[in-house]
């Protein structure tokens, strides 16, 4: 580290912990978990979302510390976030989904199991704590909704099911890299997960990518989602919505949220940043469904800024990666240690006693 840490439990920061792992990483793994799509021109404009927006704080207005917390989706969760969908995460450390299942679990927030666990749902279920299950949606109708069964019976609250990827977007550091998954790593939850072309190296490009576009299903309609809903009693939330009249569309279609999300500038580069929109599609919803978001959350400041401007909540994804690669479950539970204690803080300096005065803060757009 150059002399900054000696340990990762002097890490001050997501920055700290991002520095840290890549130092213990091979480059692949690293771009792995940083790249975004094409030019990553998206997920530069996250952050520039992010940094551009500026909070109004309030003052005088002393009274108890502050509670972040709140219900997301029949979820108590003490902090307006839950852990993002990830998948492959025995990639970064041996333990995988088990470390963030159980470091989510004792922050009191919910994790969400991505159908790419590297480790089955039965597993993570016997850890205990909030969790969802973020659903693709296969070619085999079978197979999707026997896991969707396999969620329910292993005690997942709700089901996110991703939207915008109907292909890998072209993830140009895994091409340059011939990216495939190490022997030891499978889609735990699937037939196809113990020997995949996920694994296959064949100097093409991403292996990874060439399986989603096999397994994935191409062309997910609305009437999949009406299939769903009809089939299952848990909480559907939409994840990958940048469009308010979709978001309308979900909500008259009775799905329960809505997560404003380009996938964190992995999938269409040139996508509109996440932040930008998601005022828009609050105000289209009108309290029909929960808005959340993703895409460039780094620190506790981002939370209170997206929950600012309308979000019920946030969906952490690179940092949890970063910290378990940096120190397995200790790691990913400094990350939601530091970005807990960061939106307390920035909600005491704003004089924001809870979630619903974030709410009534003014901010502005600088250019």
């Amino acid at each position: 580290m150059s002399g900054v840490l000696s340990t990762v439990a002097e890490a001050h920061s997501v920055d700290d912990l991002r520095r840290w792992a890549e130092t213990v990483l091979p480059s692949e793994l690293s771009d792995f978990i940083a790249g975004g799509s094409g030019t990553e021109s998206t997920m530069a404009a996250n952050r520039a979302a992010l940094d551009r927006l500026t909070v109004v704080p309030r003052v005088l207005r002393g009274g108890p510390d502050a509670d972040p917390a709140t219900t997301l989706f029949g979820s108590r969760s003490r902090l307006p976030f839950a852990v993002a969908p990830m998948a492959y995460q025995r990639l970064f450390h041996p333990d995988g989904e088990l470390a963030t299942a159980r470091a989510a679990a004792a922050a009191g927030v919910p994790f969400v199991i991505s159908t790419l666990s590297s480790v089955t749902l039965e597993e993570l279920a016997e850890i205990g704590g909030e969790r969802w299950f973020q659903l693709y949606w296969l070619r085999d109708d079978a197979e999707t909704l026997d896991l969707v069964r396999r969620a329910e019976q292993s005690g997942c609250r709700a089901l996110m099911v991703t939207a915008d990827v109907p292909v890998m977007g072209r993830r140009l550091r895994d091409v340059r890299n011939g990216f495939a998954l190490p022997p030891h790593v499978r889609a735990a939850n699937l037939r196809f997960g113990a020997r995949s072309s996920a694994h296959e190296t064949t100097g093409a490009g991403s292996a990874v990518a060439a399986h989603t576009r096999a397994e994935f299903h191409p062309a997910l309609t609305w009437d999949h989602l009406d299939r769903l809903r009809s089939c299952t009693g848990l909480p559907i939330v939409v994840k990958g919505v940048l469009d308010p009249a979709d978001a309308q569309e979900a909500a008259a279609r009775g799905m329960d949220g809505v997560v404003v999300s380009n996938h964190g500038g992995r999938q269409l580069d040139g996508a509109v940043a996440s932040l930008t929109v998601l005022p828009q599609i609050v105000e289209a919803v009108g309290g029909r469904c929960r808005v959340l978001m993703d895409s460039g959350i780094r620190s506790g400041a981002d939370v209170l800024r997206a929950v600012a401007v309308g979000a019920a909540g946030v969906l952490v994804g690179r940092p949890m990666l970063w910290g378990l690669a940096a120190d397995g479950e200790a790691g990913a539970a400094l990350v939601l240690s530091l970005l807990g204690d960061e939106l307390r803080e920035a909600m005491r300096l704003s004089g924001c006693a809870d979630l619903a005065a974030v709410r009534d803060l003014t901010t502005r757009v600088v250019c």
